[in-house]
């Protein structure tokens, strides 16, 4: 099997180990690093500055930001887009339709999953396709969404359910909604918490 990696875009400084397979038609930016044992699957687009560790498998057809974290044992299927700096945690799952059957050929069912910027999936979290993982979330180890996630929000449990809010940094917010590592201030919104902007910034 042909390894393909001279027919793929990627920059000059990327680190792929020699176990990987990168099919035609990839693109993967700058200073990018894939590990041991990955496939990355035609029409794939890779960012710049990301990590794909041991045994993962992107696509075909996925879309992956800049500054993402994958590790090991992380499999991206059609349909799923990550936006920038979201993390994966090991072995965590997703999934591209909600009624698989063997004998059934459903490839035109496929639903979208969108992780938007600066979320993070905990180890061995599943989450079920057709959601929106909002922005800088935090999915705990363990557990199982189910429907759309807000910004900023602590979910955890199966299925997944709201016990708090987190902010950029991923620190637990107190009962005033400050960050306690950088003292940044947040307020709720229709779509979850933004933060409140410095006067004269």
């Amino acid at each position: 099997m042909d390894r393909c990696i001279g027919s793929v875009s990627a920059g000059s400084n990327n680190y792929i180990h020699e176990s990987t397979y990168i099919d035609e038609g990839c693109e993967i930016g700058e200073g990018t690093r894939i590990w041991h044992f990955c496939h990355v699957i035609s029409g794939t687009k890779i960012g710049k500055n990301c990590s794909l560790g041991q045994n993962v498998m992107a696509g075909p057809d996925v879309s992956i930001g800049d500054n993402c974290k994958i590790q090991n044992n992380v499999s991206l299927y059609n349909g799923v887009t990550l936006e920038d700096n979201v993390f994966c945690g090991p072995s965590c799952v997703f999934t591209n339709v909600l009624t698989p059957r063997a004998g059934i050929e459903r490839k035109d069912e496929f639903a979208r999953t969108l992780v938007k910027k600066g979320a993070t999936i905990g180890a061995n979290a599943t989450i079920v396709c057709g959601n929106d993982l909002g922005r800088y979330c935090t999915i705990g180890a363990g557990a199982v969404v189910t429907e759309n996630v807000p910004d900023f929000a602590l979910m955890v449990g199966v299925p997944a359910r709201r016990i708090g809010w987190v902010s950029k940094s991923g620190d637990i917010l107190d009962d005033m909604l400050v960050c306690p590592r950088t003292g940044e201030r947040y307020q709720e919104t229709p779509t979850g918490l933004k933060p409140i902007e410095k006067a004269g910034t």
